[in-house]
This record gives C-alpha cells, structure tokens and sequence, in this order.
C-alpha cells in the first residue's frame, strides 16, 4: 500500500533559495518513486504567515508538519 505525503513549500516573493530546493525535492520525488502531492504557496501577508504557520522563506512542511524539528512548537510567525 502506497501512501501519499502531502508537501508544501512555502515562499516569499524573490526568495533566492526557493526554486533550488524545489527542484531537490521534485528530484527526490522522481528518484525515489515516492508518492506525493506537492503545493507551492506565495506567502504575502501576516495573515497568511499565521495560517502557515510561516517561518521564513522557504519553509516546507510534510503532512502539515514542519521539515525543521527545531521550529516546530514555534508559537509566532512572521512575514517580511
């Protein structure tokens, strides 16, 4: 049974690190045959930081779950 991860990467407009690790991870999902719905989401407002739950650009999240264990109980999001 295959199951299928929900990814999102979350960006700032001009964000220079966004299209390359996008492509790592497009690269992984077609090198490892993983399942995955992928979603790319401009952040451009507080509001949708606090929705987010936004740290900073990128920010990816696997099954609403941030990538970075350090920031996960984080309490206060921001956008520039």
């Amino acid at each position: 049974m295959n199951k299928t991860l929900k990814m999102v990467v979350l960006y700032n407009e001009g964000c220079p690190a966004t299209p390359k690790t996008i492509q790592l991870i497009e690269e992984c999902i077609s090198e490892y045959g993983f399942h995955v719905e992928l979603r790319k989401i401009l952040v451009s407002s507080q509001e949708e930081a606090n929705e987010w739950k936004f740290l900073g650009s990128p920010t990816v999240q696997i099954n609403g779950i941030d990538i970075d264990p350090a920031v996960r109980d984080a309490k206060v999001f921001g956008f520039m």
